[in-house]
């Protein structure tokens, strides 16, 4: 029997793995710009940090992302009013569209995932992963995990 840790990260490979096949290659997305993009639809104008503690990618990954973004004219930079040393995200108008098809077939892959489990079941799982995400974080997040749909 495989330990828990190893079923949950293989569960994330396994449901991860058809992104490019199904929305990456047609959209020219990564999974990690997807990734990045879901964060951002969900919280404008965070820094890279702050997408990188979001998404629990490193960040030379959410650097790499972010670049691809960019170079799509997906994600914009605004300088942070706050901070000369740092910049804030945002989603362009081709960014937020893009991620509006890529989230709908998500919640569609979504549907198919869960669609054996009760609902009682789901809620228990997100009750618990919201836990576990709290003590991976080091539980000073603060802010909610955003829907990342396709994984």
């Amino acid at each position: 029997m495989d330990p828990l840790f190893f079923k949950l990260v293989r569960v994330v490979n396994l449901t991860a793995r058809p992104f490019h096949e199904r929305v990456g290659s047609e959209h020219r997305l990564t999974l990690n710009e997807w990734r990045t993009m879901a964060v951002l639809a969900a919280q404008p104008g965070l820094n890279a940090t702050q997408v990188a503690d979001q998404t629990g990618l490193d960040k030379m990954a959410v650097s790499r992302a972010l670049a691809g973004l960019r170079g799509h004219k997906r994600v914009q930079r605004h300088d942070d009013p706050t901070d000369r040393r740092s910049s804030r995200l945002y989603l362009t108008t081709a960014g937020k569209a893009l991620h509006e098809t890529v989230g709908a077939l998500g919640r569609q892959r979504e549907a198919e995932l869960f669609a054996g489990i009760e609902a009682g079941e789901l809620a228990r799982m997100e009750a618990t992963l919201d836990k576990l995400i709290l003590t991976v974080s080091g539980g000073n997040d603060g802010a909610p995990a955003p829907d990342a749909q396709a994984v």
